[in-house]
């Protein structure tokens, strides 16, 4: 008995050989990941595992119950021979792996192919292959809600039972009766372990295999995921010299590849790792290979002959070359190099495929960075075009009432406005300007506006003159003095106060707009500055594009901040940081 058990398990490495086969098939690859597969798919399914069933049937070994006598080779059965044999591992797999279609027809095809061997068992073997496909689909139901594949344990058991389940349909149904005990008693333990072993490291092996492939998948992810966050904060700015450099660099690095480039549509931007002292930066590209790849979008594989480097002593031999897209445009090429074309593993290529994916979706981010920086200065612009016309028409009012009661007075004005405006024209061409220019801007429309107040105004400056490097949007004070004046102190009969105070605090620059006006009602308190708002005396639209500039361009931290109370006057005041220009010189 114990000489027939190690035989049987000595005969399983047919088992693991086709185990390994079967995992190979990608219907069957999907039947184990429980994926949905045509008929055609589950008929070869049935096909295969009836087969492998008639193989363990074959490869078994001829008991001769009479003489107890053993043969190595299954041709024919004889009366009162049988076979023992791992026939019930094929029908078993069938049904945990594909539930009971594939159990009972695997268990069909083997059973029946066993009936006709013939053998006083021959009835009772090929019936209980068929009911042995059936237990395995019981416990493929039971397991059926997990994603997992079928626990060893269970494999284990199920083989087990199947067979005792042959042991037991042979004492009902095989005859004489004497010879099925005789049978049973000395193959009967020896099958029942054997083909349970046998069933558990079938299914151990296609364990093994798809979870070490979900394995290495994940670790190819996350290695993707990790350079896709290294070069991030570089591809994030573009396809450039400068962004493609520290790119390779970082490639090369965490991939084992004998070289790393990065080109454009007609040059090579950045090129690390091997052959870097001939295959230069800034060249044109000459293989056939790019070419195509940016012609196609298309990853390619290339050979040496397609590399054809000049240079005598190169080490490159091999490339993958993938695609850089923006949308459904190539814009450039990814190419990993090797020094043989051996080198190039299914995961190289792989990770590839991966890796020029991700990083086409950073320059995608980095076109759609760029393209709302031009719309954010667009608006800019255009909201500092809208400040312009509003303090020309104040101004004009202005300098008109001047012109009969002191021409020369409302002359002066005339120079001083022109010089406000080349001051303003010139901001409109950038989008931050000095504290310093800023004043003088702010200073020009007060010598308009004292004359309209002739002594009444007074305005007092409170400013670290040492910190007037700063830098703020253009048109930030005029609009909030000219607010101050407009609706703060223009009613008061005298001694009308404004106050400008610009400070310093931990690298940050608080500047402050304050009257001693009549204030400003409750009920606008909340509107002023969040949107447009209604007014009898100009557009309303003064303090709101300060306001939105300010917070575009520095964050919610720099957004205006008012206080006011009733014949108290008004504070308006808002701060920004330090201009990097300003802390490096500093340093």
């Amino acid at each position: 008995m114990w000489q027939l058990l190690l035989v049987m398990i000595e005969r399983l490495g047919i088992i693991i050989s086709v185990a390994f086969i079967i995992t190979r098939l990608k219907f069957i690859r999907n039947l184990i990941e429980k994926q949905e597969i045509s008929k055609a798919h589950k008929i070869s399914v049935i096909v295969i595992f009836g087969l492998f069933g008639i193989i363990g049937t074959y490869t078994g070994l001829t008991i001769n119950v009479e003489d107890a006598s053993i043969s190595r080779t299954v041709l024919e059965v004889r009366e009162g021979e049988a076979i023992a044999n791992s026939r019930v591992i094929g029908v078993v797999v069938a049904g945990l792996l594909g539930g009971w279609t594939v159990g009972l027809g695997a268990g069909v095809i083997a059973g029946v192919h066993r009936s006709l061997l013939g053998g006083f068992t021959g009835l009772a073997c090929g019936l209980s292959a068929i009911i042995s496909g059936l237990i395995a689909a019981y416990f493929y139901k039971k397991n059926n809600d997990s994603n997992d594949i079928v626990s060893i344990k269970t494999a284990l058991v199920v083989g087990m039972l199947a067979e005792a389940v042959q042991m037991g349909l042979i004492l009902l149904m095989a005859r004489p009766y004497d010879q099925a005990f005789r049978l049973v008693e000395s193959i009967g333990i020896p099958m029942i372990i054997a083909n349970g072993i046998g069933t558990a490291i079938f299914i151990l092996i296609i364990r093994n295999v798809v979870h070490e492939e979900v394995k290495m998948g994940s670790l190819q992810a996350q290695k993707a995921l990790k350079l896709a966050d290294l070069t991030l904060k570089y591809l994030r700015s573009g396809l450039t010299k400068q962004t493609a450099q520290p790119t390779c660099e970082i490639l090369l690095k965490e991939i084992k590849v004998a070289s790393v480039s990065v080109t454009d549509k007609e040059k090579v931007l950045a090129f690390v790792g091997a052959g870097e002292d001939h295959h230069v930066n800034n060249d044109e590209i000459k293989t056939e290979a790019t070419k195509r790849v940016l012609k196609h979008g298309e990853l390619v594989i290339a050979n040496p002959d397609e590399i054809k480097c000049k240079y005598k002593n190169c080490v490159l031999g091999a490339a993958v070359i993938a695609p850089l897209k923006i949308k459904e445009e190539t814009i450039g090429t990814l190419k990993f190099y090797f020094k043989s074309e051996k080198e190039i593993s299914p995961t190289i290529v792989e990770l590839s495929k991966g890796l020029s994916t991700l990083l086409s979706h950073q320059l995608e981010l980095s076109e759609v960075d760029r393209h709302l920086e031009l719309a954010k200065q667009a608006e800019i612009k255009a909201l500092q075009a809208q400040v312009s016309p509003h303090f020309l028409f104040n101004a004009l009012n202005t300098i008109v009432a001047l012109i009969r009661t002191d021409p020369m007075k409302a002359r002066k004005l005339l120079i001083s406005l022109s010089h406000y405006f080349r001051q303003n024209l010139a901001g409109t061409t950038a989008t931050e300007t000095t504290l310093e220019d800023e004043l003088k801007h702010v200073k020009a429309y007060l010598e308009i506006e004292q004359a309209r107040f002739s002594d009444k105004l007074t305005v007092d400056y409170d400013i670290d003159e040492n910190i007037l490097f700063y830098k703020i949007p253009p048109m930030t004070l005029q609009p909030l003095v000219e607010n101050a004046i407009k609706h703060g102190v223009k009613q008061m009969t005298d001694d009308c106060v404004i106050l400008i105070q610009i400070k310093e605090a931990r690298q940050k620059v608080t500047i402050t707009i304050k009257d001693n006006g009549i204030g400003i009602p409750k009920d606008r308190l909340l509107e002023i500055g969040q949107e447009k708002v209604a007014s009898e005396t100009g557009t309303g639209i003064g303090l709101y594009n300060v306001n939105r500039r300010l917070q575009m361009m520095y964050g919610e931290e720099a957004i205006l901040k008012i206080e006011s109370e009733f014949n108290q006057g008004s504070r308006i005041s808002f701060t920004i940081g330090k201009s990097k220009e300003k802390v490096k010189n500093e340093q």
